[in-house]
């Protein structure tokens, strides 16, 4: 039986789609907006527009000040951040039921007229922000380059997810305050964005305090009208390795999924359950608690939208194993699982798994705005909250043993080799 947490859905006259999920158990409310532009909207040369767009959209706005959003709603016991993804950007807040009103009026003059504040010296400030974050995050800890290594060996130059969100240092330097204005006004606008209410309000007076907000706010942006293009799994094996400081070896084996909620995706997402996402999958099993030849096994299936999603197993190497004979340890693993599937057991665990952390992010009211936003921007359909676990548990094992087969096989797998550095180790890239 679906989940039936209320929704009310609308749409102002210049194009705001409007989610509304009244839940009056504490009185706060969560206000979330998720805009239609993210990593994968940036063109060679633009990348890391879209994160930089994150901060900025912090250093003040037409009647903001620099750094008021956060203090005006902190000071009335709110929170709130913004992230940066792939397919979006989202902003959130929750705040007393009382502070409503001016959380989403701050939204509004920031999202409507933030290029009245964008100047060079904030331009230069946030830039050498960016920069350093890409520093702390990618650049120095180990394994910090993992994943922007992933996306460019499984995704070709140009393909929309080739590119980290955090972009490149010379593609932030480069950016003129042209620039990051012309990319404001493409992409920033209520006809691009999908804004939730989660909490403490009816249908009705949140509908009026948001069309009060942002009511006057021309449709302005050009949502994105290009149609994905399917992106088949590799046919062929691709590798690139990293020497450097780390503490022991890692390989990630990293595959092209079925775009986000379609039935092959359930399936794969679930099949890599199956093979490491859980405290008792199959390669924990054989070689983290067994053999003891990795120190961990990692899995994890993320649901993207245009043409493919990604799908990830993560070995942390033991010291003294050979990393290519661990790794031939893995494939022989798909190589079975995609000729015999998982068993019942297996499959009531990853079941179990999964509809436990769905309620619990449910449960959350700030979690429950998010995963409203990213059913209506990116599928189209807020209802998804209440039918995705449904979806889910439909998944039948010959479904997940297909779905390995078609996506898991050793010949479809990017992988990235971060190894501990050798006396004459360099980074290197060829075809397995």
């Amino acid at each position: 039986m679906p989940l039936d947490y209320p929704i009310h859905t609308a749409t102002l006259p210049n194009g705001l789609r409007v989610v509304i999920s009244p839940d009056h158990q504490v009185p706060t409310v969560t206000v979330n907006l998720w805009v239609g532009v993210g990593s994968r909207h940036e063109p060679p040369g633009r990348t890391g527009f879209a994160h930089l767009f994150e901060h900025l959209m912090f250093q003040g706005s037409r009647s903001v000040a620099s750094g008021e959003h956060f203090a005006a709603l902190l000071a009335q016991g709110g929170r709130l951040n913004a992230t940066t993804w792939f397919d979006r950007t989202n902003y959130f807040e929750t705040v007393p039921t009382g502070a409503l009103d001016l959380a989403l009026w701050l939204e509004a003059d920031r999202h409507g007229y933030l290029l009245d504040a964008v100047t060079q010296a904030n331009l230069d400030n946030q830039r050498d922000v960016v920069k350093e974050e890409k520093r702390q995050r990618y650049d120095n800890p180990p394994y910090g380059q993992v994943l922007p290594d992933v996306y460019a060996v499984l995704f070709p130059p140009g393909h929309p997810y080739h590119h980290a969100t955090i972009g490149s240092m010379a593609d932030l330097d480069a950016a003129s305050l042209d620039d990051v204005h012309a990319f404001f006004r493409r992409w920033y606008g209520p006809n691009n964005t999908v804004l939730t209410l989660c909490g403490d309000v009816t249908f009705e007076d949140g509908y009026a305090a948001v069309e009060r907000a942002f009511g006057d706010l021309p449709a302005s942006a050009t949502p994105d009208t290009r149609t994905p293009v399917p992106l088949p799994p590799l046919s062929e094996p691709h590798r690139f390795e990293r020497r450097g400081p780390v503490p022991h070896d890692r390989l990630t084996l990293a595959f092209r999924l079925p775009v986000d909620q379609t039935p092959g995706f359930h399936a794969a997402s679930l099949a890599l359950d199956v093979l490491g996402g859980l405290a008792s999958s199959r390669l924990v099993r054989r070689l983290v608690r067994g053999s003891q030849e990795a120190l961990s096994v990692h899995a994890t299936a993320w649901g993207l939208i245009d043409g493919a999603s990604i799908g990830m197993l993560t070995l942390d190497v033991a010291p003294g194993v050979d990393p290519a004979a661990l790794e031939e340890q893995v494939l022989a693993e798909l190589v079975a699982f995609g000729e015999r599937g998982p068993t019942e057991a297996e499959l009531e665990a990853c079941q179990a798994q999964n509809e436990r952390a769905w309620l619990a992010a449910l449960a959350a009211q700030d979690e429950r705005a998010d995963l409203l936003s990213q059913a209506t921007l990116l599928h189209g359909n807020p209802g998804l909250v209440n039918t995705h676990l449904d979806d889910l548990m439909a998944t039948t094992a010959t479904q997940i043993k297909a779905a390995a087969a078609a996506y898991l096989q050793p010949q479809q797998r990017a992988v990235v080799a971060h190894l501990r550095e050798a006396t004459t180790g360099t980074d290197s890239e060829a075809l397995a």
